[in-house]
């Protein structure tokens, strides 16, 4: 902050205070665990922290307070979701520097494997598969790799036409229509914007992927295999066989 004489200023932004509510491990499960933009329950982000519901519950007022999240009111029901996408890139980008965590059992390791083979990242695809389907995106000329992120050729749209993706995808308000969001388990860039989410709101509405219960990640349908498959032109096994960069 700058003082002149009794005018306070802003100066520079408060990273500290954000900092500090994600410092605590259970905080941090909460974020995660609406990294898929749902909105949950106090008692179902309890249970994702580990945590009783009373200490939940602060933390939640304290993210709240802090702009991190938002609360939908269903008559005496309380949902808490994200603030928006940018919260969601926060996470992502503290998740490329950050160690991973210990696995000590065999379902920690699947459940580790199915987020980074395909989940939703706010509205958008991530994983593996997100980064696989922006490359051949990419390759095919229908995304153009500028400085400010991705423009769009739609005269070039044969990939999204197959997936289900059709005509221009437009944006609203400030959102972009196609930007890189960098990938925290590939450490590779998937598209997110507008097109990214059209992109997964059509493979869910195909039945090409489907959302696990209590979990961000995506579970791709026999049906969908064959079409992405196809598509990409690589066997899914190998895409997810083939090891992330930690």
């Amino acid at each position: 902050m700058t003082v002149t004489g009794n005018a306070t200023t802003a100066r520079d932004a408060d990273i500290a205070t954000v900092a500090a509510l994600l410092a605590d491990p259970a905080r941090a499960d909460i974020l995660v665990a609406l990294a898929d933009g749902r909105a949950l329950p106090a008692g179902e982000l309890a249970r994702a922290a580990g945590v009783a519901a009373s200490t939940a519950s602060t933390h939640l007022a304290n993210m709240n307070a802090a702009g991190l999240l938002d609360i939908e009111k269903h008559g005496k029901h309380r949902y808490y979701r994200l603030a928006g996408a940018h919260v969601v890139r926060l996470a992502e980008q503290l998740a490329t520097v950050a160690p991973r965590k210990r696995v000590a059992s065999l379902r920690g390791t699947r459940a580790g494997a199915d987020v980074a083979f395909a989940r939703s990242c706010y509205d958008h695809l991530a994983g593996s598969l997100g980064v696989a389907l922006t490359d051949q995106l990419l390759a095919g000329g229908t995304l153009i790799a500028s400085t400010d992120g991705y423009d769009v050729d739609w005269t070039r749209d044969e990939t999204l036409r197959r997936i289900g993706v059709d005509g221009a995808v437009s944006a609203a308000g400030s959102r972009r229509v196609a930007r890189p969001c960098l990938d925290w388990t590939a450490r590779r860039h998937h598209v997110a914007g507008a097109l990214g989410a059209a992109i997964l709101a059509a493979l869910l509405e195909r039945d090409w992927l489907r959302r696990k219960p209590d979990s961000r990640a995506l579970a791709v349908t026999e049906r969908g295999s064959a079409h992405l498959e196809s598509i990409l032109g690589v066997a899914l096994a190998d895409l997810a066989a083939a090891p992330s960069q930690q």
